[in-house]
């Protein structure tokens, strides 16, 4: 398994023989994956590095911590800043959650233990939540003085309503594994976050990376259109695909009946 450190606490495997899954890892086990300014940067390199791969059809958000997967913002680090730090760190921090949510391909993120404040940012950012029942998921920002700043205030509504993402934003309450399934905080309950995420990823890297980001381009640009102007986004991102060398092979295997090679083009 080939591995690529960014920073001390940030790395990326690859998987399988072709490497089309990429497995994101939170390595900062100490501190439970607190997101530090060096830590965020190497979130936001991280990602980068991934967007600009095309051999990379699906990353998978995992944590090296047997508690958590991220218990959110460094609260510590954040102790010692002063106003003008805390508005310098600022474009750091975003720079981190928004490397993660603008990932072309498909992401998936793998939820054992807290998944907290900025830790459940992260895996909002991602496209499905795989948790299993250690996981604890929950939006506290309010209970510390602050809002959470890492995309939930956006994202927890546009999975849950505007009504129950209040009400879990308004009263900072923790939500185990049971309930945040049914609620819909996380989108498959496993027995092992990360072996079902890397399977699941697996399983989607097996289809056309052209078609899976495109897919994904529709689907997140058509939230919150209507829908004429969704079908618009779709039809966009269709006629961006249905020329290529992708949609060739996908056709010619199916008719062959036999297993597609991706041209990724």
């Amino acid at each position: 398994m080939d591995e690529q450190r960014y920073g001390e606490f940030v790395a990326v495997r690859r998987h399988g023989e072709s490497g089309h899954v990429a497995e994101l890892v939170l390595d900062r086990p100490k501190a439970m994956n607190a997101v530090s300014l060096s830590m965020a940067a190497s979130i936001e390199a991280a990602c980068a590095a991934l967007a600009a791969d095309a051999g990379v059809r699906t990353t998978v958000l995992t944590s090296s911590n047997e508690r958590a997967f991220c218990v959110g913002a460094d609260l510590k680090e954040r102790n010692s800043f002063t106003d003008a730090d805390m508005v310098r760190q600022r474009p750091a921090s975003r720079a981190a959650y928004t490397g993660v949510l603008d990932l072309p391909m498909p992401a998936v993120a793998a939820v054992h233990g807290f998944a907290l404040g900025g830790g459940y940012e992260l895996a909002l950012a991602c496209d499905v939540i795989v948790a299993d029942a250690t996981a604890v998921v929950g939006l506290p920002e309010v209970s510390v003085g602050v809002i959470p700043g890492g995309g939930g205030t956006q994202l927890l509504p546009r999975r849950v309503g505007a009504a129950r993402a209040a009400e879990l934003v308004f009263t900072a309450r923790r939500v185990e594994a049971a309930e945040a399934a049914e609620l819909g905080l996380v989108d498959v309950l496993a027995a092992d976050a990360r072996q079902d995420a890397l399977a699941l990823a697996a399983r989607i890297a097996a289809n056309s990376p052209v078609g899976l980001r495109a897919a994904k381009k529709a689907l997140r640009l058509g939230q919150g259109l209507d829908l004429r102007a969704g079908l618009e986004v779709e039809d966009a991102a269709w006629r961006a695909v249905a020329f290529s060398g992708d949609r060739a092979e996908g056709v010619a295997a199916f008719n062959e009946k036999r297993k597609p090679q991706w041209p990724g083009e």
